[in-house]
């Protein structure tokens, strides 16, 4: 029985990585799967799904799980890489790349609101979703995939006479809309956001889609920032409003940055318990670490083995669980590898 590998390539913003897996023989009709990833040119980390060897036929759907877990996640053979691949049979790549946000702690959030060249708006708790309309209408999620929306949101986008793709957050049967990409089969990408959010507010949107509130001078951003800590809102998010649309999440800071008022994290189900809770794992250096159990609400469907929920939380215990988490969704718009242990918030530490 012969051996496989293969290279995979990830570009997307400033990411550029490499991932190598192989399936290689470890004597008679006994066989491991290794593995190797890290930055394009760098050197890579490496580390074996089978700590002892097995027969073909388990290495082999090793190895095919460990492809598939890769390409969900935007790897692609060949060098050029690919922005995202296909991989569900009802799911067609865009090309549309979201610009994603780093987090910020509470101090810095002073900062923002002090300075003149940040804006602020609220940050909604719902799943992003992008509306292009050109000739026909779709919705697009934060992978670049074409997904479903609700007719309301559709019946809306559908008023407004010029071609568009609009930025938002799909909060129920409401699209809340923050920034503008296209318009008029033009790219406004490259444009200062203080120009493209202008072509937002005046494209004509109404009924199920909502152009969210900008607060631009200090006081109105502080006022802002006080009214959604007291009603308990998600969080707030603050842009640079001289800076473009970049894809991608930067490795740190960014023109666009996030504060949550209470921390959420998205996790993985490794296994149904009893009595209506599930337990969940997070990833720190390609292994699975669980971080305690989520109980599901008597009116939620119990998630299943694999699946990415969202939960809130109060703060995480090093090297132990979450603390308080609720349960708050099925996540079938991100991917495995925003599951991992860096997000998590921590309990500080008392002297």
């Amino acid at each position: 029985m012969s051996s496989e590998k293969i290279t995979l390539y990830f570009k997307q913003g400033s990411s550029d990585k490499v991932y190598k897996a192989s399936i290689e023989e470890a004597g008679s009709n006994s066989f491991v799967v290794n593995f190797a990833y890290g930055r394009r040119g760098a050197t890579l980390k490496t580390g074996t799904k089978t700590n002892t060897p097995v027969d073909y036929a388990s290495a082999k759907k090793i190895y095919d799980k460990l492809l598939k877990s890769k390409t969900s996640k935007g790897y692609a053979p060949g060098e050029e890489g690919s922005q995202y691949v296909h991989t569900d049979a009802d799911m067609k790549d865009t090309g549309v790349q979201c610009q994603l946000l780093n987090f910020v702690d509470e101090p810095k959030v002073t900062q923002l609101i002090n300075d003149n060249k940040w804006w602020a708006q609220e940050k909604h708790d719902g799943k992003r979703m992008l509306i292009r309309k050109t000739d026909t209408l779709i919705a697009i999620n934060r992978k670049g995939l074409e997904v479903g929306a609700p007719d309301t949101i559709f019946n809306s986008a559908s008023q407004v006479d010029q071609t568009y793709l609009v930025d938002g957050e799909a909060v129920g049967e409401k699209l809340f809309a923050f920034d503008l990409l296209e318009i008029n089969n033009t790219d406004i990408k490259p444009t200062p956001y203080r120009e493209r959010l202008s072509h937002l507010e005046n494209l004509g949107l109404s009924g199920s889609i909502v152009v969210v509130e900008t607060a631009k001078t200090t006081e109105e951003k502080q006022q802002l920032y006080e009214r959604l800590k007291a009603s308990g809102s998600e969080g707030i998010v603050f842009k640079k409003h001289s800076a473009p649309y970049t894809a991608g999440r930067p490795n740190s800071g960014g023109n666009q940055i996030k504060f949550k008022f209470y921390a959420t994290a998205s996790v993985i189900v490794t296994k149904k318990n009893d009595k209506r809770s599930v337990a969940v794992a997070v990833i720190d250096d390609e292994n699975q670490v669980g971080v305690g159990n989520v109980t599901i609400p008597p009116n939620k469907k119990i998630p299943a083995v694999d699946s990415i929920i969202e939960v809130r939380y109060l703060y995480a215990y090093k090297g132990g669980n979450l603390y308080q988490p609720t349960y708050l969704g099925v996540r079938d718009d991100i991917s495995l590898e925003d599951c991992l242990i860096s997000q998590l918030k921590y309990k500080k530490e008392t002297e």
